[in-house]
């Protein structure tokens, strides 16, 4: 037996290493702490903890998918987000199969306290979906998507990514809101909100759930509909991963056609604070059938920025040129790709750009108004830099999404016309502070235009930002975590901390 004490005083000298950021380092101390007799990890209120050999014995033989801990092959490629500059190492990274797997790793989390990460797609800014010497449960194995398109109805499993749920429904002519990245995880997408291409026309992605199935903290399979765990159901539309893994998704889905037209208009960046007033008055006058993204772009390498309006016309193809129409009136852009799509193809057209793939740092706020000092903020704090994408972009909302009571689901951002985005990215090999100080300094001269922003783009916001983010909804959404997640297990998301 070895020495218990000896070994918890070298699991926190040890600890000092797992910041490095080398996978091989941490590959080598967690081999020194596993030949002690043990693997160091850490604990929910942070603390150092030992998880037994026999223990992870006696979970791996439990689960049909594996149980990886760092060195071993799939584990570099778990622990990893899209955005490259957060580099965390979890103690053990689970891959479930299925439903009993994600049961017993979140028992196992539960019984032994550890910090609990659970990545879907990997999407995050800020890296919430790993974490450093805790658990990370890996849904990457667990994807699934079954249509039944006589009730117009898809069942996908917790880790399946978005393009693959438009795959299967666009096959037989169904669509719902599925992001606008096919790479992103239905989990992730889904419970924070789930805004995308056709959303002002069907709803948010939780608009369009009818019922789930989730992993709860005590390690329980529940069902949550509007006639089973009511409250439940409620929560995690909008509360994001607080409740629980959700291991399968039931959405609602709708006819459409394939073909959309869609593309991107694109001027000097000398006209930005002309024609983001434009973009306010045309967006704000756009039918559920419009979409409309303006994007204000500066790339790293010195070449020229751009506006760029991009609409996506997802009515009746013989209507597109009149909702068109404005656009054309604003003179020869630098370049027009608007054009027939499929849209299947349109919803992956844009994954290679996902700026997450990079150091990223991210600010983000809904605004339920386009005023009209709006545009000289946005015009005056931009600064190009040839050591960044400086990028500053709108995605619309409206529509249908706002025809929803703010206190039907979780999500209480139902007035909100646009979401206003600020995003740098940098090289890895340079410094990362420069690039998110500017940010954090622009986006203080925007904050005063927003209501709240988006919890799937959470990042560095203190506990009260989150709080007050939620809104009126903060007292039942408490409420609802302490029912079913007393000891705050799901913590790594936009937090509600039970009553």
């Amino acid at each position: 037996m070895i020495n218990r004490r000896r070994f918890f005083q070298s699991s926190l000298a040890a600890a000092v290493a797992y910041a490095l950021p080398s996978p091989a380092l941490y590959a080598l101390d967690q081999a020194a702490t596993q030949a002690a007799g043990g693997l160091a990890a850490v604990k929910l209120d942070g603390s150092a903890t030992v998880i037994e050999q026999a223990a992870l014995a006696d979970l791996r033989a439990s689960l049909r998918g594996p149980v990886m801990l760092a060195g071993d092959a799939g584990y570099d490629q778990a622990r990893r987000v899209l955005n490259e500059s957060i580099n965390r190492f979890p103690a053990l990274v689970v891959q479930p199969t299925g439903v009993a797997d994600v049961q017993r790793a979140v028992a196992f989390a539960r019984d032994h306290e550890l910090l609990l990460a659970v990545k879907c797609g990997g999407h995050s800014p800020g890296g919430k979906s790993t974490c450093d010497r805790g658990m990370q449960i890996d849904l990457s194995g667990f994807r699934g998507v079954r249509v039944d398109p006589d009730s117009r109805t898809a069942w996908v499993d917790g880790g399946s990514l978005l393009g693959e749920l438009d795959h299967e429904a666009m096959a037989l002519g169904l669509v719902t809101t599925a992001g606008t990245v096919s790479h992103t995880g239905v989990g992730g997408l889904t419970l924070g909100g789930g805004f995308g291409r056709i959303a002002r026309r069907y709803g948010l992605a939780l608009d369009n759930v009818k019922a789930v199935d989730i992993v709860t903290a005590d390690g329980n399979l529940r069902h949550a509909s509007p006639d089973e765990n009511p409250d439940l159901y409620w929560a995690v539309r909008g509360g994001g991963g607080n409740f629980g893994v959700v291991t399968n998704f039931e959405f609602g889905l709708h006819p459409m056609q394939r073909e959309v037209i869609a593309g991107a208009v694109v001027f000097p960046i000398e006209r930005a604070r002309e024609l983001l007033g434009f973009y306010g008055e045309y967006s704000s006058a756009a039918p559920d059938e419009l979409y409309v993204d303006a994007i204000l772009t500066a790339p790293r390498d010195g070449k020229p920025g751009a506006f760029v309006i991009a609409p996506v016309w997802s009515g009746p193809v013989s209507d597109a040129e009149r909702a068109f129409a404005p656009l054309r009136k604003l003179g020869t852009p630098l370049r027009d790709t608007i054009k027939s799509w499929d849209y299947v193809a349109l919803q992956r057209s844009t994954d290679n750009s996902d700026p997450r793939n990079e150091g990223t740092y991210l600010k983000s706020g809904f605004i339920d108004a386009f005023p009209a000092e709006l545009p000289g903020a946005i015009a005056d704090g931009f600064q190009p830099d040839p050591l960044r994408n400086t990028v500053l972009f709108f995605q619309q909302s409206g529509g249908a999404i706002g025809r929803v009571a703010a206190d039907a689901t979780a999500f209480p951002h139902r007035r909100s016309t646009h979401n206003m985005l600020s995003v740098v990215t940098w090289s890895l090999d340079d410094h990362a502070g420069p690039h998110m100080e500017y940010l954090r300094k622009y986006w203080s001269g925007l904050e005063r235009f927003t209501n709240g922003y988006y919890t799937n783009e959470t990042a560095d916001e203190g506990q009260r930002v989150v709080d007050a983010n939620y809104q009126g909804n903060l007292p039942r959404l408490r409420k609802i975590k302490t029912r079913y997640d007393p000891k705050n297990l799901f913590r790594l998301n936009a937090n509600v901390l039970p009553a």
